[in-house]
């Protein structure tokens, strides 16, 4: 009896998906509502309080449009590792938002004087955090800081700015994201 090799996955499962469409709901739901396209999945996503702009300004509540690419991981410990470059969350790490700081928008550790988010959080909303690279290369003070893609609020609240899962839609589409992936969020479709 001949055995057959097994068949090897299509190509865009073997490498994983390399790009994610983040869209704004326009069927009446709250600014703050969107859908994440990923390859065949389309998930709900919550976006920032004031929905997506392209002019996106330090504390407006908004989601940047664009196409961001998910520069790495922060991970609490015990979270599933995936193809991204990934490191793990630790209680003093810290992400500075304090517009007059030449450490704007870039992770710090506490203790510090500096205007900050906390990534080592309670409700565990970013014990998965994606950072995206809106306004990281380069630098531009008051356009807007910790702009990520972690996980959602139960009832997919509103973020400050980011784009954000629930935890079991993260956890099924972790493994499925190729190095490099990109978030389109509100750009038109090819």
């Amino acid at each position: 009896m001949v055995m057959s090799r097994p068949s090897s996955p299509p190509p865009r499962l073997r490498r994983g998906l390399g790009l994610l469409r983040v869209a704004r709901r326009f069927d009446g739901a709250p600014p703050h509502r969107g859908k994440l396209i990923a390859g065949s999945l389309i998930l709900p996503c919550a976006l920032g309080r004031s929905g997506v702009t392209r002019a996106k300004r330090e504390g407006d509540g908004a989601t940047p449009a664009g196409r961001l690419r998910l520069l790495y991981f922060m991970l609490r410990p015990g979270r599933a590792a995936c193809a991204i470059p990934s490191r793990s969350i630790r209680p003093d790490d810290l992400w500075c938002d304090d517009p007059e700081s030449f450490s704007y928008n870039r992770p710090l550790r506490a203790p510090t004087k500096l205007g900050h988010e906390r990534l080592w959080r309670g409700d565990r909303l970013y014990d998965v955090v994606g950072v995206l690279d809106y306004n990281i290369r380069p630098r531009a003070l008051r356009r807007g800081s910790a702009i990520f893609f972690h996980i959602a609020t139960p009832d997919l609240g509103p973020t400050a700015g980011c784009v954000a899962l629930r935890a079991r839609d993260m956890a099924r589409l972790l493994p499925r994201l190729a190095r490099g992936v990109r978030l389109a969020i509100d750009q038109p479709f090819e």
